[in-house]
């Protein structure tokens, strides 16, 4: 019955302008709902940039993690469970945070965070990295970091196996 109403409702509601596309290239459209303008993307990835949650840039090789973690300029967080942390090694200045963990240790309140982590949570506006140990972990964590609105996400695909490697070899 309600549905109904709301159906019978929706008759009288202005209707919102739709672009229709038809060709595969965007040439230059403006969203107004975003107040961007975007201008020479192929139309599926004009579609994933407006309604995926992941992030456009996500990979960091083994370079710019060293940068980022010289600089300061970022946190890196472990997802692998604490076992393997004894067992495998760690990047030094992460936190362990299992993945499992992911999405109800990033709604925590700072403090708890801390308490719980020992370390210090990362804001939705920090610069996150995420490592596991081959990358397949840390781009689920990626994308539930993403989902809960962290803007500037990463991961490392290759890895604490990919970052052993390196550091052995310097």
């Amino acid at each position: 019955m309600a549905l109904r109403r709301c159906w019978r409702l929706a008759r009288f509601l202005p209707r919102l302008p739709v672009p229709l596309v038809s060709s595969s290239y965007i040439g230059r459209v403006t969203v107004s709902s975003f107040g961007n303008t975007y201008s020479g993307y192929k139309k599926s990835e004009f579609q994933r940039m407006r309604f995926s949650s992941e992030a456009r840039n996500t990979d960091v090789d083994y370079e710019q993690l060293k940068r980022l973690l010289a600089e300061g300029k970022t946190a890196v967080v472990d997802v692998r469970e604490p076992w393997e942390l004894r067992e495998y090694g760690f990047i030094p200045g992460s936190v362990n945070v299992p993945l499992g963990q992911v999405s109800s240790a990033l709604q925590l309140a700072p403090e708890e965070f801390r308490e719980k982590y020992d370390g210090e949570m990362p804001r939705q506006t920090d610069n996150v990295v995420f490592v596991c140990l081959a990358g397949v972990r840390s781009k689920t964590a990626l994308n539930t970091a993403a989902s809960l609105g962290y803007r500037d996400v990463q991961h490392y695909p290759g890895g604490l196996q990919e970052w052993v490697e390196r550091e052995r070899h310097k």
